[in-house]
């Protein structure tokens, strides 16, 4: 997801959210018709929300299958290069837990 888009989700996701709490107290306040409706309100944003949600886990998910098989592939055709990067990082990472 380009930031643009992370920031227009977690804005739409906060207002859904934002919606249905406050249905829901209006619907804790009211009696008898009108909770119901505020209930059966609430119910629907958070439905929204969820989907949303389950959306974007859909993207995140399929980016995360493309990085592992350019990865993959990466490492298939330079194992060479590959073996020394994760040395060196390994060796990196030695040299940062032995400093403490």
């Amino acid at each position: 997801m380009s930031e643009i888009n992370k920031e227009q989700f977690m804005s739409d996701i906060k207002s859904v959210l934002a919606d249905a709490e406050d249905l829901l107290k209006q619907a804790a306040a009211a009696t008898g018709e009108r909770a119901s409706e505020l209930r059966e309100s609430a119910m629907t944003r958070l439905k929204q929300a969820k989907e949303k949600a389950a959306d974007a886990q859909v993207v995140v998910i399929e980016r995360g299958k493309k990085a592992a098989r350019a990865t993959d592939d990466y490492v298939h055709e330079h194992p060479w290069a590959s073996i020394g990067i994760a040395a060196g990082v390994g060796m990196v990472i030695g040299l940062l837990i032995n400093r403490r």
